[in-house]
């Protein structure tokens, strides 16, 4: 991995304004030349809310057996640490998922609360036109109407890597085009879809933004992952993709 150069002012200076970025705020600055969608607009002061993602309890959800559940220790986690809200990462909802299992979750989360924040789907927008584009677009509507019953409000997505074969503009346009068709129904359901910084074809900020600002829908955006970055100017490329974030990882 490279090494970032930021000094340790760099770093201090990062850390004052990490705060900002809390709950998707962004940091000030857009990037100069988007295209389509602007940086998000947001009135008063930062509004941090702190929510604990599954994910960060991998190994015990899915461990065999599981040592923890979303029902039992995940949520009571989450609450001995003081925290208001949960993500219920989508990897660890057993098979198949009901309507059933999401309500009681759901009834425990509020019982106990907590909001439930989103969740994130294991999902590849970089297919052409063809059947595996139509199954990544039929579970993201899927996990959308999931996403709404829980009372979350963003989901992470993946734009994916380059597939056999394809070069990389061809990969991002096939992530736009499948974006798009799907932001309309999360729309309607009151979901963001929140595109993560997350390697392949997103591994920079240039990357990023190279598909976010050509996708304008007022319920898209970045959900900013401040480890996600390995240039030697991190920080800067938080900087970069911030504005357009509607909801955060902080890694610090």
């Amino acid at each position: 991995m490279t090494q970032p150069k930021s000094s340790s002012n760099s770093r201090r200076d990062f850390l004052k304004g990490a705060a900002l970025l809390g709950g998707g705020i962004g940091l000030a600055g857009a990037l100069q030349t988007a295209e389509a969608m602007e940086p998000v607009e947001r009135h008063g002061d930062s509004q941090i809310k702190l929510s604990l993602a599954a994910y960060s309890f991998r190994k015990e959800l899915q461990a065999d057996p599981p040592t923890m559940t979303l029902h039992e220790g995940f949520i009571d986690f989450a609450v001995d640490q003081g925290l208001g809200a949960i993500e219920p990462t989508s990897y660890y909802f057993p098979e198949p998922v009901t309507d059933e299992y999401l309500l009681n979750l759901k009834n425990r989360a509020i019982l106990h609360g907590l909001s439930i924040s989103g969740t994130a789907i294991g999902n590849t927008y970089t297919y052409p036109e063809g059947p595996e584009r139509r199954k990544q677009v039929e579970s993201t509507r899927t996990w959308i109407d999931r996403a709404a019953l829980l009372g979350a409000s963003t989901i992470r997505v993946f734009a994916g890597k380059t597939l056999d074969g394809q070069d990389e503009e061809t990969a991002r346009k096939n992530a736009i085009e499948t974006l798009n068709e799907v932001l309309d129904y999360a729309g309607e359901k009151g979901v963001f879809l929140a595109l993560e910084n997350h390697g392949g074809i997103v591994t920079t900020a240039e990357q990023l933004l190279a598909i976010v600002t050509a996708v304008d829908h007022p319920w898209f955006g970045v959900n900013l992952d401040t480890g996600n970055f390995y240039s030697d100017d991190p920080y800067e490329e938080v900087r970069m993709a911030a504005p357009y974030a509607v909801t955060a990882q902080i890694k610090v």
